[in-house]
């Protein structure tokens, strides 16, 4: 599982929500030492805001290593905010904060 950091910070109304998720994001075209790396990438990540779906992406193997989101949805202090997604692996990962 992956190193999230979610940071959500209200201001006039609106939640900043910038996130960094350490992840390899292989594509699967790289060699190393003349053998294919394996891919290895995000395929879909949701945010929730108190338990309500703001953003549903899919991403692709594209994106670069130790992908950094930034998002934007209405809200205030202490409202929930959850990231979760998941790799081409099936592995999962998830972090839960309130906004400050």
């Amino acid at each position: 599982m992956a190193n999230i950091k979610l940071k959500p910070k209200a201001r006039k109304g609106v939640i900043g929500i910038k996130c960094l998720i350490k992840h390899p994001m292989e594509t699967g075209l790289r060699k190393k030492k003349g053998k294919i790396v394996p891919a290895n990438y995000i395929e879909n990540m949701v945010i929730l805001h108190n338990g309500n779906k703001v953003v549903d992406a899919d991403i692709g193997s594209s994106i670069s290593e130790n992908p950094y989101f930034k998002f934007n949805v209405p809200g205030k202090k202490g409202d929930i905010i959850e990231l979760k997604y998941k790799d081409n692996k099936g592995k999962t990962g998830s972090a839960t904060i309130k906004s400050k």
